[in-house]
């Protein structure tokens, strides 16, 4: 019976890392109850095999706190040379009626949001993310956003 349950384990342990071939990169930073509009979330990258390309990709927690149907992030990519690329993003949060998007089965939910795919590496890169989030009519941001605890960075091989 104990090696049965042992070996039970095992498997379950197989089945549950060998599940996510693709992920070379992924990593999460807590941001509180709520994320400060100044508040820049750094993810310094790898070294990554410079033959190969890759789809990168923005994580976030949230959890019923979130306000707002979608999302507005600043994205910076500082290559080794000093040469930032900066992107502003939008994605959708919520469906029509007001339910959040994204995996899970609580309140929380996990969202991969698409940020680049086929990108290429040649040395160590370093992410740069931000909230940039504003109310309708409102010329400043939001100073605290509610409701998203959790902001990661994902890069994936492409096979």
């Amino acid at each position: 019976m104990r090696i049965r349950n042992s070996a039970l384990l095992f498997l379950v342990a197989v089945l549950f890392f060998s599940c996510d071939k693709k992920r070379v990169f992924d990593e999460y930073k807590s941001v509180g109850s709520a994320w400060n509009k100044d508040s820049i979330v750094t993810f310094n990258l790898p070294e990554l095999d410079s033959t190969k390309r890759y789809n990168l990709f923005v994580t976030l927690r949230n959890n019923n706190n979130y306000p707002f149907n979608n999302l507005f992030l600043i994205v910076a990519i500082e290559r080794p040379n000093g040469f930032t690329k900066v992107d502003t993003l939008e994605y959708q949060m919520a469906n029509p009626d007001g339910s959040l998007m994204g995996d899970g089965f609580s309140d929380i939910k996990e969202s991969k949001l698409f940020y680049k795919e086929k990108v290429r590496f040649r040395g160590k890169y370093k992410v740069n993310i931000k909230q940039a989030v504003r109310e309708n009519g409102k010329v400043t941001g939001v100073t605290a956003l509610e409701g998203i605890t959790d902001v990661g960075f994902r890069i994936e091989k492409i096979d």
